[in-house]
């Protein structure tokens, strides 16, 4: 029987195992791998469609879970369409250009296209407590972004040249894969985000509609309107 594979893809992406309360110590990337694994093993998979409902995460994470969909993609020649939920924004969005076609709720947030790094000064806060912190080190950066002291104007110039670099790479997807996309609206790679109606304006996504639009455009796609779907989980 034709298949289509539902695959989600939720939280927060990151190349390790999440932990807490709920969670059961999952990688995100070697999960999603699995599951690419499975639909690439089945013949009878004819379309994915990819449900997705992340802030983002990890620039590296993303990036391998974006390649990994592509070159699925490549070997079996099956469609994939992206399915966005109430947040697809970031890494997220990253991953979502890798379909066919990208769907989004009409409430859908998505966009965020840029790169943050969290640094914290806490130098003043130990003071308080009559703490100092001693490193020693071999290489005047090799505690680059360390909380217990002010990052000083070269180590900001190195950090902010690998933000920069990490935010082309994101350019350079984007305008790989949404060729519809209009290069020049260099805003849309600020960090600001849209509602499914303003981000479909702007080339971002394909089109407006719920889970069922994604599975029907999946079917025509795929050319398998009988095809049933399959939700991938543990």
């Amino acid at each position: 029987p034709q298949k289509i594979a539902l695959i989600d893809v939720d939280g927060l992406l990151i190349n390790s195992p999440i932990t807490g309360l709920g969670n059961v110590a999952e990688n995100p990337v070697a999960v999603f791998r699995e599951k690419l694994d499975r639909v690439e093993a089945d013949p009878c998979f004819r379309a994915v469609v990819l449900r997705i409902n992340s802030p983002g995460g990890g620039v590296t994470a993303t990036d391998i879970m974006w390649r990994d969909l592509r070159m699925m993609k490549a070997r079996r020649g099956i469609p994939v369409v992206a399915c966005l939920m109430d947040l697809a924004t970031g890494g997220a969005y990253y991953l979502a250009t890798a379909a066919d076609q990208i769907i989004a709720h009409p409430t859908t947030i998505t966009g965020g296209m840029g790169v943050i790094l969290n640094l914290y000064n806490l130098r003043d806060t130990m003071m308080q407590f009559n703490i100092l912190g001693v490193p020693i080190k071999a290489g005047p950066y090799t505690d680059l972004g360390t909380p217990i002291r002010e990052l000083d104007d070269q180590g900001r110039a190195l950090l902010q040249h690998l933000a920069d670099q990490y935010h082309a790479r994101f350019q350079e997807v984007v305008r790989m894969c949404r060729p519809q996309h209009d290069p020049a609206r260099q805003e849309d790679f600020d960090g600001r985000v849209f509602l499914a109606q303003e981000a479909m304006d702007r080339g971002l996504i394909d089109g407006i509609g719920y889970l069922d639009d994604a599975i029907a455009l999946a079917r025509r796609l795929a050319r398998a309107p009988q095809a049933k779907v399959v939700v991938l989980h543990r």
